[in-house]
């Protein structure tokens, strides 16, 4: 199964909302947010890899969203969507962190061409070219992983989270964030499960020697980098 970017929907009125979730569901995983305060808690997970926000929104606007985003350091690419079309208004928003800007009425085809656009500047959406790092090449659309030109065989989750990994090369991920990004907010196992399978996509890594790329940060999470002292 290919592995699709996850995109977080902050849109107030239910029918956008729902005909944009729509409109990239082709491509890839929506998840909609009603109001500003719901859209901030889910965006602060770090899952996501962009975010479409609208700025006229109820309990929280849009700029405040995305200022205590930033000021959080979370840097997901945000295209901003609002009936305001001033310049001040857009200049703000580039201002406050905001990525890409589309004012309402929009054409679905620039919305989604929009969106490509910066979640290929992220590496997050897939071509033929896939991923790569060091003897790292990971092929996502035909699910097929290489190390130092050796094809290597990882089930479901395990691919899943090497592509996750690679996604956010010399970033520390928490656990919590792996468990939220691959089994889901709602679901019933144990985030202890980020742990097996992380020790079984290093054991199939162990042969190649290339297991340590993959750093454990205790009581933190995880980062996948370059080892030191590596040629």
């Amino acid at each position: 199964m290919t592995v699709k970017p996850r995109i977080l929907v902050i849109e107030d009125d239910p029918d956008l909302n729902e005909s944009i979730t729509d409109f990239i569901r082709a491509f890839a995983d929506p998840e909609a947010a009603l109001n500003g305060a719901d859209g901030l808690y889910l965006a602060e997970e770090g899952i996501f890899d962009a975010i479409i926000l609208d700025i006229m929104l109820p309990e929280l606007n849009g700029f405040n969203v995305l200022k205590k985003l930033r000021a959080k350091q979370i840097k997901t690419p945000v295209l901003i969507l609002t009936a305001k079309d001033a310049l001040t208004d857009k200049l703000h928003g580039f201002e406050l962190g905001g990525d890409d800007y589309l004012t309402k009425p929009f054409h679905r085809e620039e919305l989604i061409m929009r969106l490509k656009v910066l979640l290929k500047r992220t590496g997050h959406f897939f071509d033929d070219d896939g991923l790569t790092a060091g003897p790292f090449v990971v092929h996502v659309t035909s699910h097929e992983v290489l190390i130092n030109d050796q094809p290597v065989a990882l089930n479901g989750k395990e691919f899943d989270l090497l592509v996750y990994l690679l996604q956010n090369q010399k970033t520390i991920i928490t656990k919590d964030q792996i468990f939220d990004r691959l089994w889901g907010f709602d679901s019933e196992t144990a985030v202890s499960v980020v742990e097996v399978y992380m020790s079984n996509l290093r054991k199939k890594l162990k042969p190649l020697k290339v297991e340590h790329w993959i750093k454990t940060i205790r009581n933190v999470g995880y980062i996948f980098q370059e080892p030191e002292g590596s040629e």
